[in-house]
């Protein structure tokens, strides 16, 4: 079946088995393996992309689900200037050990701060409770959310609450 995805900005079309998931497609045919396939079941989160600016587990989405729409993977975080905000806040805050759950995760967490720019501890430890890490132990990842969430408030002259319930250690 043949499918025209637009995929961090640019379209491609492909023949591909109607029972071929996301995360394959994203993986095999585009080459773009920062989507990591983890559980094929849904329950880890490794494989989290957008479709259609709505995070989904690309392993249980079939890529003909996406024709005609558009993915966002982990390799269209970056911006013209750089990292994105989350991006660089997984690496100041340490947000991530082994790497297996991060794209994942950061792309659950932009999300979260494009919807809630300041959202507290609780309200990321929610957004991100559908990912397992087995690494880190959340601390660091609530960390690395918040301090993109400060640095993008600060670079557009805005206050954030500071969640002092979140310490940052060494």
């Amino acid at each position: 079946m043949e499918i025209t995805v637009n995929v961090n900005g640019q379209s491609y079309t492909r023949d591909v088995e109607p029972r071929m998931l996301l995360v394959h497609f994203l993986r095999d045919e585009l080459g773009l393996t920062g989507t990591h396939w983890g559980c094929d079941t849904s329950n880890c989160g490794a494989c989290v992309a957008w479709l259609d600016d709505v995070p989904v587990k690309s392993c249980t989405a079939l890529a003909v689900m996406a024709d005609g729409h558009t993915v966002r993977t982990v390799e269209g975080l970056e911006r013209a200037d750089g990292l994105d905000p989350v991006q660089q806040g997984f690496i100041e805050c340490h947000g991530l050990q082994c790497g297996f759950c991060t794209p994942g995760m950061m792309m659950t967490s932009r999300w979260l701060l494009d919807h809630n720019p300041d959202p507290s501890e609780a309200d990321i430890r929610e957004a991100i409770s559908g990912q397992l890490c087995r690494c880190t132990g959340y601390e660091n990842i609530v960390r690395s959310v918040r301090w993109a969430a400060e640095h993008e408030a600060a670079a557009e002259g805005e206050t954030v609450t500071e969640d002092t319930s979140v310490e940052v250690q060494a």
